[in-house]
């Protein structure tokens, strides 16, 4: 039986929840190279979901979040693993969105900007789990 792997996926609306922060993931990177989604990160030891959204806001983006509410949650299967994602509503409370961060040994974005659902359906339909469940959810 594979190991599962816990992970977070976070959406942040703009002012007037017209649009989202979609993220690029790198061009190395294993499972979505050049792909638009959201941000997402993997739980470490001991670590709640929660926790791990605001850990990864700051690692990832450079923004202090403050969590909302859970939008949905699901699994796929990847080469190795089971991917387990719980997918969060999340407000920035403190900062300004910038990727990359300069934190080492995670997954660091190339770009960012403000998307739509629409530029989620290619990642969703490659595989990215945060991109069918936020879908799922709308």
């Amino acid at each position: 039986m594979k190991p599962i792997k816990n992970s977070i996926a976070f959406v942040i609306y703009n002012q007037d929840r017209t649009a989202f922060l979609v993220v690029q993931r790198p061009s190395d990177d294993d499972n979505l190279p050049n792909v638009w989604g959201l941000p997402a990160g993997s739980l470490k030891d001991g670590e709640t979901f929660e926790e791990c959204v605001v850990r990864s806001g700051k690692e990832k983006l450079g923004v202090d979040l403050q969590v909302v509410d859970l939008i949905g949650e699901g699994e796929i299967e990847r080469e190795h693993y089971i991917l387990h994602m719980k997918e969060y509503k999340a407000e920035i409370a403190n900062g300004e969105p910038k990727v990359p961060q300069a934190y080492e040994g995670i997954t660091q974005y190339s770009r960012w900007k403000w998307g739509v659902a629409e530029d989620l359906k290619d990642a969703a339909s490659k595989g990215s789990l945060c991109s069918q469940i936020y879908l799922k959810s709308i």
